[in-house]
């Protein structure tokens, strides 16, 4: 995935941060024109960091402008920071997203009783190294966890870059337990303790909290993607527009799909990067934090 890099737009902590994926120097949208496959068969996925382990501001790819870059997210006006419930710093795990899958808010699983969260599917990837946001990396999947947020399902893959010195050794789940004893259990634990020094209770997930093996997250990445295929083909054209979504690309073949010359195209700012802004002291603070 040479051929990808990041223009980057505008000082990180900021409103105006921006980090879009260009291929060949020229810029395409996260959400539809990174392939989701990184191989022939099928089992290698590229994933998109948003937030690299250990850090706290909460980016996200933007659904709704145009070629969806990466941003921070805002709620109230402000800057969103997730806290740090001890003994967690941060993100536990490179964040991110796999491209072109889509959990269609219209579509009530069938085991976890919810609807989509009109998101791409997140992935936790756990590597040993420290990504940095709008790198793509090729991670295999080892399992998922399903999120119950707000009445919405929030599957959670857990991946691993096949670059990692551990790939060979984790293929499922099961492996993960074996060879990081307790990553499981604290990944369970962050998610359901992280909105908690906000004053909101902790959060619910399907499955007792379980993760399931491969074989479910497969499925459930397979599913995501279909779901894409038909809100970016027109195949059910009010979807994009009912749920905010920008799906102009510049390779995926159907009504959406746009020309070097078009305006989305020439709208993309040129890179201008800024050191990063200073983060509020209180972004630093330790929450003890109870299950009780």
């Amino acid at each position: 995935m040479s051929a990808y890099t990041t223009r980057v737009i505008g000082a990180p902590n900021t409103l105006e941060h921006r980090v879009y994926i260009e291929k060949n120097g020229a810029p395409v949208s996260s959400f539809h024109d990174v392939p989701l496959y990184a191989n022939e068969a099928k089992n290698v996925y590229n994933m998109i960091v948003e937030i690299p382990r250990w850090t706290n501001a909460k980016l996200e790819i933007s659904k709704d402008e145009e070629f969806n870059p990466i941003k921070q997210d805002v709620k109230k006006g402000k800057l969103r920071f997730v806290r740090n419930c001890f003994p967690h710093h941060g993100y536990i795990w490179n964040y991110g997203a796999l491209p072109q899958t889509w959990e269609d808010p219209t579509h009530i699983d069938h085991d976890t009783k919810a609807r989509g969260d009109n998101d791409p599917l997140d992935v936790c990837e756990i590597g040993e190294a420290v990504g940095f946001t709008g790198q793509i990396k090729q991670v295999k999947a080892l399992g998922v966890m399903a999120l119950l947020d707000e009445g919405e399902t929030d599957w959670k893959v857990i991946v691993i870059d096949v670059k990692d010195p551990l790939a060979d050794q984790l293929n499922d789940i099961a492996d993960v337990e074996k060879h990081l004893p307790g990553f499981i259990d604290a990944t369970r634990e962050w998610f359901r303790d992280y909105k908690k020094p906000d004053g909101k209770p902790a959060n619910e997930f399907a499955f007792d909290g379980a993760a399931k093996d491969k074989a479910y997250a497969t499925k459930v990445i397979h599913d995501t993607h279909a779901a894409w295929k038909r809100l970016i083909t027109g195949e059910i054209p009010s979807k994009a527009e009912a749920y905010d979504i920008k799906v102009a690309n510049v390779s995926v073949e159907g009504p959406h799909k746009v020309g070097a010359d078009h305006e989305v195209v020439k709208s993309i700012p040129a890179a201008a990067p800024k050191p990063a802004a200073p983060i509020d002291s209180s972004v630093d603070k330790w929450f003890y934090v109870s299950n009780m």
